[in-house]
């Protein structure tokens, strides 16, 4: 099963989500991630959270939607509320659910404010995807309707 994170940048949430759950996934499971328009380059200070994980980002980059090399099975969207941020919407026949978080590269104040909200968007991110990947897979892949009821229900879970 293949899952996308989808943004408008796919510079930092949707890096976020894609290397974390890579990192936590199970055999048979992989993510993605893309953007509806692409910034071209990783976020620094989400790559170096990430590696402060020990989450490897190697290998991954920004892309766009247009650039993916399959059709996900799952996508997730996860732009936030802040300054009115216009989430794109996957159009392909896959389970969608939205997992809204406040873009942190958008993140103003001291050094630690900032890498605080870097945090902040890490954590919900991965306690989603922890929850997420709790879940009965191996049934629910078989029941499309309960399967985006458990995502949407995540979709509002914080750490």
């Amino acid at each position: 099963m293949n899952v996308l994170f989808l943004c408008t940048g796919n510079s930092c949430r949707s890096l976020i989500g894609e290397a974390t759950f890579n990192h936590l996934a199970p055999e048979g499971w992989h993510a993605l991630s893309a953007g509806s328009k692409p910034l071209g380059r990783l976020n620094s200070r989400a790559v170096a959270l990430l590696e402060q994980e020990s989450i490897s980002t190697e290998g991954y980059y920004s892309k766009s939607w247009n650039d993916l090399p399959l059709i996900p099975d799952i996508v997730i969207s996860v732009c936030g509320n802040a300054a009115n941020e216009t989430c794109p919407a996957y159009l392909g026949s896959v389970l969608r659910s939205h997992w809204g978080v406040e873009d942190p590269a958008h993140a103003e104040g001291t050094e630690e404010e900032i890498k605080a909200a870097f945090m902040v968007a890490y954590r919900i991110l991965r306690h989603r995807i922890e929850q997420f990947l709790a879940l009965p897979l191996a049934e629910l892949t078989l029941d499309n309707v309960r399967l985006k009821a458990e995502l949407d229900r995540i979709g509002t879970l914080l750490p």
